[in-house]
Protein backbone atom coordinates (compact mmCIF):
# COMPACT_ATOMS: atom_id res chain seq x y z
CA UNK A 1 0.00 0.00 0.00
CA UNK A 2 1.41 3.59 -0.89
CA UNK A 3 1.84 5.60 1.98
CA UNK A 4 1.77 9.78 1.09
CA UNK A 5 1.56 12.59 4.13
CA UNK A 6 0.04 15.35 3.10
CA UNK A 7 -1.78 17.58 4.69
CA UNK A 8 -3.71 21.24 3.68
CA UNK A 9 -0.37 22.69 3.80
CA UNK A 10 0.79 20.35 1.47
CA UNK A 11 1.29 21.65 -2.58
CA UNK A 12 0.19 18.80 -5.21
CA UNK A 13 1.76 19.64 -8.37
CA UNK A 14 -0.02 17.07 -11.27
CA UNK A 15 2.31 16.18 -14.30
CA UNK A 16 6.14 15.61 -13.75
CA UNK A 17 7.58 17.44 -17.25
CA UNK A 18 10.04 20.18 -17.02
CA UNK A 19 6.94 22.95 -15.84
CA UNK A 20 5.58 20.23 -12.96
CA UNK A 21 9.21 19.57 -11.79
CA UNK A 22 9.72 23.72 -11.79
CA UNK A 23 6.76 24.44 -9.75
CA UNK A 24 7.15 21.25 -7.24
CA UNK A 25 11.13 22.49 -6.83
CA UNK A 26 10.71 26.12 -6.44
CA UNK A 27 7.70 25.28 -4.00
CA UNK A 28 10.47 22.83 -2.07
CA UNK A 29 13.25 24.87 -1.99
CA UNK A 30 11.29 27.56 0.09
CA UNK A 31 10.15 25.19 2.56
CA UNK A 32 6.94 23.67 1.40
CA UNK A 33 5.81 19.84 1.04
CA UNK A 34 5.10 18.70 -2.19
CA UNK A 35 3.62 16.04 -4.09
CA UNK A 36 4.40 15.59 -7.55
CA UNK A 37 2.72 13.49 -9.19
CA UNK A 38 3.28 11.92 -13.14
CA UNK A 39 0.87 9.62 -14.96
CA UNK A 40 3.88 8.29 -17.13
CA UNK A 41 6.55 5.76 -15.22
CA UNK A 42 9.57 8.46 -15.55
CA UNK A 43 9.52 12.65 -14.81
CA UNK A 44 10.80 14.43 -18.16
CA UNK A 45 7.35 14.95 -20.13
CA UNK A 46 7.81 16.16 -23.76
CA UNK A 47 11.40 18.24 -23.14
CA UNK A 48 12.85 14.60 -22.50
CA UNK A 49 12.03 13.74 -25.92
CA UNK A 50 13.49 16.49 -27.43
CA UNK A 51 16.75 16.19 -29.17
CA UNK A 52 17.74 19.68 -29.53
CA UNK A 53 16.52 22.91 -27.85
CA UNK A 54 15.96 25.87 -29.73
CA UNK A 55 17.96 28.33 -30.29
CA UNK A 56 21.35 27.31 -28.88
CA UNK A 57 20.87 23.87 -30.17
CA UNK A 58 22.04 22.32 -26.96
CA UNK A 59 20.69 19.25 -25.80
CA UNK A 60 17.77 19.09 -23.21
CA UNK A 61 19.98 17.39 -20.98
CA UNK A 62 21.36 20.58 -20.08
CA UNK A 63 18.03 21.51 -18.63
CA UNK A 64 16.52 18.49 -17.20
CA UNK A 65 19.60 17.08 -15.36
CA UNK A 66 19.78 20.37 -13.67
CA UNK A 67 16.29 19.56 -12.19
CA UNK A 68 16.60 15.77 -12.00
CA UNK A 69 19.56 16.56 -9.12
CA UNK A 70 17.81 19.47 -7.29
CA UNK A 71 15.09 17.29 -7.19
CA UNK A 72 17.09 14.01 -5.47
CA UNK A 73 18.71 16.10 -3.53
CA UNK A 74 15.37 17.92 -2.05
CA UNK A 75 13.42 15.55 0.52
CA UNK A 76 10.33 17.78 0.81
CA UNK A 77 9.04 16.60 -2.95
CA UNK A 78 7.46 12.82 -2.90
CA UNK A 79 7.40 11.93 -6.50
CA UNK A 80 4.84 9.26 -7.53
CA UNK A 81 5.05 7.86 -11.21
CA UNK A 82 2.19 6.20 -13.08
CA UNK A 83 0.08 8.20 -11.00
CA UNK A 84 -3.41 9.67 -12.62
CA UNK A 85 -5.75 11.86 -10.49
CA UNK A 86 -9.38 10.95 -11.04
CA UNK A 87 -10.58 13.69 -9.08
CA UNK A 88 -9.94 16.73 -6.76
CA UNK A 89 -12.92 18.09 -4.27
CA UNK A 90 -13.00 20.78 -1.91
CA UNK A 91 -11.66 24.42 -1.83
CA UNK A 92 -8.46 26.58 -1.43
CA UNK A 93 -6.48 25.39 1.30
CA UNK A 94 -8.69 22.23 1.46
CA UNK A 95 -8.44 19.79 -1.19
CA UNK A 96 -8.25 16.11 -1.39
CA UNK A 97 -7.48 14.47 -4.96
CA UNK A 98 -8.07 11.34 -5.72
CA UNK A 99 -5.29 9.45 -7.56
CA UNK A 100 -5.11 5.99 -9.44
CA UNK A 101 -1.55 4.28 -9.49
CA UNK A 102 -0.82 1.86 -12.14
CA UNK A 103 1.18 -1.49 -10.82
CA UNK A 104 5.07 -1.16 -12.26
CA UNK A 105 5.40 -4.75 -11.62
CA UNK A 106 9.13 -3.43 -10.57
CA UNK A 107 9.91 -2.40 -7.10
CA UNK A 108 12.40 -0.13 -5.53
CA UNK A 109 15.07 -3.16 -5.41
CA UNK A 110 16.16 -2.25 -8.89
CA UNK A 111 19.32 -1.24 -9.77
CA UNK A 112 18.32 -0.77 -13.68
CA UNK A 113 20.72 -3.59 -14.72
CA UNK A 114 18.71 -5.14 -17.72
CA UNK A 115 18.59 -8.40 -16.47
CA UNK A 116 14.91 -8.30 -17.02
CA UNK A 117 15.14 -6.91 -20.56
CA UNK A 118 17.33 -9.89 -21.77
CA UNK A 119 15.01 -12.36 -20.72
CA UNK A 120 11.71 -10.63 -22.56
CA UNK A 121 11.26 -11.46 -25.75
CA UNK A 122 8.16 -9.30 -26.67
CA UNK A 123 8.35 -6.23 -28.23
CA UNK A 124 5.72 -3.22 -27.90
CA UNK A 125 5.40 -0.23 -29.70
CA UNK A 126 7.92 2.80 -28.29
CA UNK A 127 5.64 5.71 -27.01
CA UNK A 128 9.03 7.45 -26.10
CA UNK A 129 9.29 7.63 -30.21
CA UNK A 130 6.28 8.15 -31.00
CA UNK A 131 5.54 4.65 -31.86
CA UNK A 132 8.06 4.55 -34.74
CA UNK A 133 9.91 1.55 -33.17
CA UNK A 134 10.09 -1.15 -31.11
CA UNK A 135 11.17 -1.71 -27.39
CA UNK A 136 11.38 -4.56 -24.92
CA UNK A 137 8.37 -4.95 -23.31
CA UNK A 138 10.46 -4.61 -19.92
CA UNK A 139 12.04 -1.48 -20.36
CA UNK A 140 13.36 2.00 -18.61
CA UNK A 141 11.24 4.85 -20.57
CA UNK A 142 14.70 6.82 -21.83
CA UNK A 143 18.42 6.82 -20.85
CA UNK A 144 17.57 9.96 -18.05
CA UNK A 145 14.63 8.84 -17.23
CA UNK A 146 13.71 9.21 -13.12
CA UNK A 147 13.12 7.28 -11.78
CA UNK A 148 15.75 4.78 -12.94
CA UNK A 149 14.10 1.50 -12.75
CA UNK A 150 12.51 -0.86 -14.66
CA UNK A 151 8.97 -0.97 -15.85
CA UNK A 152 6.74 -4.37 -17.19
CA UNK A 153 4.78 -3.24 -20.07
CA UNK A 154 1.29 -5.16 -18.70
CA UNK A 155 0.71 -6.71 -21.63
CA UNK A 156 3.10 -9.32 -20.99
CA UNK A 157 1.91 -10.24 -16.91
CA UNK A 158 0.57 -13.75 -16.52
CA UNK A 159 2.97 -14.44 -19.87
CA UNK A 160 6.10 -16.69 -19.78
CA UNK A 161 7.58 -13.63 -20.74
CA UNK A 162 6.89 -11.97 -17.37
CA UNK A 163 8.13 -15.46 -15.10
CA UNK A 164 11.32 -15.05 -17.14
CA UNK A 165 12.04 -11.52 -16.30
CA UNK A 166 11.05 -12.56 -12.47
CA UNK A 167 13.69 -15.61 -12.59
CA UNK A 168 16.25 -13.46 -14.40
CA UNK A 169 16.46 -10.64 -11.26
CA UNK A 170 18.41 -11.17 -9.10
CA UNK A 171 17.35 -8.80 -6.45
CA UNK A 172 14.17 -9.30 -5.80
CA UNK A 173 12.50 -6.71 -7.76
CA UNK A 174 10.37 -8.16 -10.35
CA UNK A 175 6.82 -8.41 -8.27
CA UNK A 176 4.12 -9.64 -10.20
CA UNK A 177 1.50 -9.51 -7.80
CA UNK A 178 1.36 -5.60 -8.03
CA UNK A 179 -2.15 -4.34 -8.62
CA UNK A 180 -3.74 -1.00 -8.94
CA UNK A 181 -4.09 1.28 -6.06
CA UNK A 182 -6.82 4.30 -5.62
CA UNK A 183 -5.05 6.83 -2.27
CA UNK A 184 -6.37 10.30 -1.30
CA UNK A 185 -4.21 13.20 -1.41
CA UNK A 186 -4.84 16.40 0.76
CA UNK A 187 -3.37 19.68 -0.17
CA UNK A 188 -3.88 23.39 0.16
CA UNK A 189 -3.30 24.13 -3.18
CA UNK A 190 -2.73 22.65 -6.70
CA UNK A 191 -0.17 23.40 -9.39
CA UNK A 192 -1.79 21.50 -12.49
CA UNK A 193 1.00 21.14 -15.20
CA UNK A 194 -0.30 18.47 -17.43
CA UNK A 195 1.48 20.10 -20.40
CA UNK A 196 0.59 19.35 -24.13
CA UNK A 197 0.18 16.61 -26.49
CA UNK A 198 0.45 17.23 -30.52
CA UNK A 199 -2.86 17.89 -32.23
CA UNK A 200 -4.17 14.80 -34.27
CA UNK A 201 -2.35 15.48 -37.41
CA UNK A 202 -4.58 12.74 -39.06
CA UNK A 203 -7.81 15.61 -38.92
CA UNK A 204 -6.16 17.18 -41.29
CA UNK A 205 -7.17 15.18 -43.92
CA UNK A 206 -5.82 17.11 -47.12
CA UNK A 207 -2.26 16.67 -45.87
CA UNK A 208 -2.96 12.94 -46.07
CA UNK A 209 -1.13 11.81 -42.86
CA UNK A 210 -1.95 8.16 -41.47
CA UNK A 211 -2.46 7.69 -45.72
CA UNK A 212 0.96 8.36 -46.40
CA UNK A 213 3.81 6.83 -44.71
CA UNK A 214 6.32 9.66 -46.07
CA UNK A 215 4.07 12.06 -44.17
CA UNK A 216 5.14 12.81 -40.02
CA UNK A 217 4.72 15.44 -37.38
CA UNK A 218 7.37 18.03 -36.42
CA UNK A 219 7.14 15.55 -33.17
CA UNK A 220 8.09 12.55 -34.92
CA UNK A 221 10.86 14.40 -36.98
CA UNK A 222 12.69 15.30 -34.04
CA UNK A 223 12.77 11.51 -32.74
CA UNK A 224 14.28 10.10 -36.14
CA UNK A 225 16.94 13.01 -35.53
CA UNK A 226 18.09 11.96 -32.28
CA UNK A 227 20.87 9.52 -32.23
CA UNK A 228 18.74 7.72 -29.13
CA UNK A 229 16.21 7.58 -31.46
CA UNK A 230 14.50 4.92 -33.76
CA UNK A 231 16.83 4.95 -36.66
CA UNK A 232 19.94 5.82 -34.64
CA UNK A 233 19.94 9.68 -35.72
CA UNK A 234 19.42 8.96 -39.68
CA UNK A 235 17.12 11.21 -41.14
CA UNK A 236 15.14 8.04 -42.84
CA UNK A 237 11.64 7.24 -44.91
CA UNK A 238 9.23 5.54 -43.10
CA UNK A 239 8.22 3.86 -46.34
CA UNK A 240 11.33 2.73 -47.99
CA UNK A 241 14.18 3.49 -45.17
CA UNK A 242 15.70 5.80 -47.91
CA UNK A 243 17.78 8.63 -46.72
CA UNK A 244 15.68 11.90 -46.74
CA UNK A 245 17.39 14.78 -48.58
CA UNK A 246 15.16 16.56 -49.93
CA UNK A 247 12.20 18.16 -46.73
CA UNK A 248 9.09 19.78 -46.83
CA UNK A 249 8.13 21.50 -43.52
CA UNK A 250 4.59 22.86 -43.77
CA UNK A 251 4.16 25.46 -40.55
CA UNK A 252 0.35 26.22 -38.95
CA UNK A 253 -0.95 21.96 -39.57
CA UNK A 254 -4.19 22.69 -37.62
CA UNK A 255 -2.72 25.64 -35.96
CA UNK A 256 -5.00 29.33 -36.48
CA UNK A 257 -7.89 27.39 -38.16
CA UNK A 258 -11.49 27.51 -36.90
CA UNK A 259 -11.89 23.85 -37.96
CA UNK A 260 -8.59 22.43 -35.63
CA UNK A 261 -6.95 24.81 -33.22
CA UNK A 262 -7.95 28.08 -32.80
CA UNK A 263 -4.69 29.63 -31.55
CA UNK A 264 -1.34 29.92 -32.66
CA UNK A 265 0.62 27.55 -30.89
CA UNK A 266 3.55 29.46 -31.01
CA UNK A 267 6.73 27.23 -30.96
CA UNK A 268 6.40 25.99 -34.69
CA UNK A 269 8.12 28.76 -36.07
CA UNK A 270 10.88 28.01 -34.20
CA UNK A 271 11.18 23.97 -34.02
CA UNK A 272 10.71 23.54 -38.13
CA UNK A 273 13.64 26.48 -38.34
CA UNK A 274 15.76 24.00 -35.67
CA UNK A 275 14.80 20.73 -37.74
CA UNK A 276 16.55 22.57 -40.69
CA UNK A 277 19.71 22.21 -39.08
CA UNK A 278 19.34 18.64 -38.66
CA UNK A 279 19.07 18.41 -42.57
CA UNK A 280 22.19 20.83 -42.92
CA UNK A 281 24.27 18.78 -40.64
CA UNK A 282 23.61 15.03 -42.23
CA UNK A 283 23.34 16.24 -45.57
CA UNK A 284 25.88 19.64 -45.76
CA UNK A 285 26.24 19.09 -49.46
CA UNK A 286 23.06 18.04 -51.19
CA UNK A 287 20.55 18.57 -48.35
CA UNK A 288 17.48 20.91 -48.94
CA UNK A 289 14.79 22.29 -46.68
CA UNK A 290 11.75 23.79 -47.82
CA UNK A 291 9.59 25.82 -45.34
CA UNK A 292 5.97 26.36 -46.49
CA UNK A 293 4.69 29.14 -44.00
CA UNK A 294 1.89 31.71 -43.64
CA UNK A 295 4.21 33.86 -41.68
CA UNK A 296 7.18 33.36 -39.26
CA UNK A 297 6.54 33.72 -35.48
CA UNK A 298 10.29 34.79 -34.34
CA UNK A 299 9.84 36.58 -31.60
CA UNK A 300 12.38 38.40 -28.86
CA UNK A 301 15.32 36.46 -29.05
CA UNK A 302 14.70 34.16 -31.39
CA UNK A 303 14.67 36.91 -34.66
CA UNK A 304 18.45 36.25 -34.82
CA UNK A 305 18.28 32.72 -35.46
CA UNK A 306 15.59 32.99 -38.05
CA UNK A 307 17.68 35.71 -39.84
CA UNK A 308 21.03 32.89 -39.80
CA UNK A 309 18.05 29.99 -41.26
CA UNK A 310 17.11 32.84 -44.12
CA UNK A 311 20.86 33.25 -45.15
CA UNK A 312 21.34 29.47 -45.67
CA UNK A 313 20.96 28.94 -49.39
CA UNK A 314 19.76 25.19 -48.31
CA UNK A 315 16.32 26.35 -46.86
CA UNK A 316 14.00 27.79 -49.54
CA UNK A 317 11.18 29.95 -47.88
CA UNK A 318 7.55 29.72 -49.97
CA UNK A 319 4.89 31.38 -48.11
CA UNK A 320 1.93 29.77 -48.76
CA UNK A 321 -0.59 26.97 -46.73
CA UNK A 322 -0.78 24.09 -48.46
CA UNK A 323 -3.92 23.32 -50.25
CA UNK A 324 -3.09 19.63 -49.77
CA UNK A 325 -0.49 16.82 -50.45
CA UNK A 326 -0.90 13.42 -53.32
CA UNK A 327 1.76 10.96 -53.77
CA UNK A 328 3.64 10.49 -56.78
CA UNK A 329 3.84 6.33 -58.32
CA UNK A 330 7.58 6.77 -56.39
CA UNK A 331 6.03 7.39 -53.06
CA UNK A 332 6.89 10.90 -52.65
CA UNK A 333 4.46 13.22 -51.56
CA UNK A 334 4.26 16.24 -53.56
CA UNK A 335 3.07 19.58 -51.97
CA UNK A 336 0.08 21.72 -54.27
CA UNK A 337 -0.99 25.41 -53.41
CA UNK A 338 -0.16 28.80 -54.51
CA UNK A 339 2.86 30.79 -53.30
CA UNK A 340 0.81 34.21 -52.49
CA UNK A 341 4.20 36.07 -53.52
CA UNK A 342 3.82 36.42 -57.08
CA UNK A 343 0.53 33.58 -56.88
CA UNK A 344 2.40 31.23 -58.83
CA UNK A 345 1.09 27.89 -58.71
CA UNK A 346 3.28 24.76 -57.48
CA UNK A 347 3.01 20.90 -57.14
CA UNK A 348 6.55 20.28 -55.42
CA UNK A 349 7.62 16.68 -54.58
CA UNK A 350 9.68 16.19 -51.78
CA UNK A 351 11.32 12.75 -49.79
CA UNK A 352 9.45 13.75 -46.57
CA UNK A 353 6.80 16.14 -45.28
CA UNK A 354 7.33 17.18 -41.95
CA UNK A 355 4.02 18.60 -40.49
CA UNK A 356 4.40 21.34 -37.74
CA UNK A 357 1.57 20.38 -35.60
CA UNK A 358 0.15 22.40 -32.72
CA UNK A 359 -0.04 22.29 -29.15
CA UNK A 360 -3.36 20.90 -27.76
CA UNK A 361 -3.64 21.19 -24.03
CA UNK A 362 -3.30 17.80 -22.63
CA UNK A 363 -5.79 19.23 -19.61
CA UNK A 364 -8.84 18.46 -21.96
CA UNK A 365 -11.47 16.15 -20.48
CA UNK A 366 -9.51 15.37 -17.11
CA UNK A 367 -10.81 15.62 -13.71
CA UNK A 368 -10.28 19.38 -12.79
CA UNK A 369 -12.99 20.75 -10.46
CA UNK A 370 -15.61 22.09 -11.97
CA UNK A 371 -14.88 25.93 -11.35
CA UNK A 372 -11.69 25.84 -12.97
CA UNK A 373 -11.91 28.38 -15.90
CA UNK A 374 -10.52 27.49 -19.31
CA UNK A 375 -10.37 29.43 -22.59
CA UNK A 376 -11.66 28.48 -25.89
CA UNK A 377 -8.64 26.43 -27.08
CA UNK A 378 -8.88 24.36 -23.40
CA UNK A 379 -5.63 26.32 -21.85
CA UNK A 380 -6.41 26.94 -18.00
CA UNK A 381 -7.01 30.48 -17.59
CA UNK A 382 -6.05 32.69 -14.62
CA UNK A 383 -9.40 33.78 -13.06
CA UNK A 384 -10.15 33.94 -9.25
CA UNK A 385 -13.13 31.44 -9.39
CA UNK A 386 -10.25 28.91 -9.98
CA UNK A 387 -9.54 29.03 -6.24
CA UNK A 388 -5.93 26.95 -4.92
CA UNK A 389 -5.63 25.09 -8.61
CA UNK A 390 -3.40 27.23 -10.73
CA UNK A 391 -2.25 25.91 -14.19
CA UNK A 392 1.58 26.16 -15.02
CA UNK A 393 3.37 25.64 -18.17
CA UNK A 394 1.83 24.22 -21.42
CA UNK A 395 -1.63 23.74 -19.16
CA UNK A 396 -1.77 27.40 -19.17
CA UNK A 397 -0.62 28.10 -22.28
CA UNK A 398 1.05 27.30 -25.42
CA UNK A 399 4.73 28.23 -24.56
CA UNK A 400 8.10 27.03 -25.23
CA UNK A 401 10.85 25.39 -22.65
CA UNK A 402 11.51 28.98 -21.23
CA UNK A 403 8.55 30.53 -20.87
CA UNK A 404 6.88 26.92 -19.47
CA UNK A 405 9.48 27.15 -16.87
CA UNK A 406 8.74 31.30 -16.13
CA UNK A 407 5.36 30.10 -15.81
CA UNK A 408 5.49 27.13 -13.69
CA UNK A 409 7.80 29.26 -11.52
CA UNK A 410 4.82 32.16 -10.92
CA UNK A 411 1.99 28.93 -10.26
CA UNK A 412 4.54 27.53 -7.75
CA UNK A 413 4.36 31.31 -5.95
CA UNK A 414 0.71 31.72 -6.46
CA UNK A 415 0.28 28.06 -4.43
CA UNK A 416 2.60 28.84 -1.77
CA UNK A 417 0.93 32.08 -0.57
CA UNK A 418 -2.36 29.80 -0.75
CA UNK A 419 -0.63 27.37 1.67
CA UNK A 420 0.73 29.98 3.51
CA UNK A 421 -2.57 31.81 4.12
CA UNK A 422 -3.45 28.01 5.41
CA UNK A 423 -0.64 28.15 8.07
CA UNK A 424 -1.41 31.96 9.25
CA UNK A 425 -5.18 30.66 9.75
CA UNK A 426 -4.26 28.03 12.12
CA UNK A 427 -1.62 29.35 13.95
Amino acid sequence: MTDVVATNETILVVGGGISGMTAALEAAETGKQVVLLEKNPALGGRTSQLYRYFPKMCHPTCGLEINLRRLKANPRVRVLTQAEVTGITGSAGDYTATVKLAPRYVNENCTACGACADAVKTEVDNPFNYNLGKMKAAYIPSAMAYPQRYVLHPSIIGTADAEAAKAACKYGAIDLDQKEETIEIKAGAVVWATGWQPYDAAKIQPYGYGRYKNVITSVEFERLADPHGPTGGRILRPSDGKEAKNIAFIQCAGSRDENHLRHCSRICCMASLKQTHYVREQHPEDGKSTIYYIDIRAIDRFEDFYQKVQADPSVTFVKSKVARISEDENGNPVCWGVNTEGYKRYSNPHDLVVLAVGMEPSVKGVAIPANVVFDSSGFIEADPANGGVFGAGCASNALDVNRAVQSATAAALRAIQVVNKVARAEV
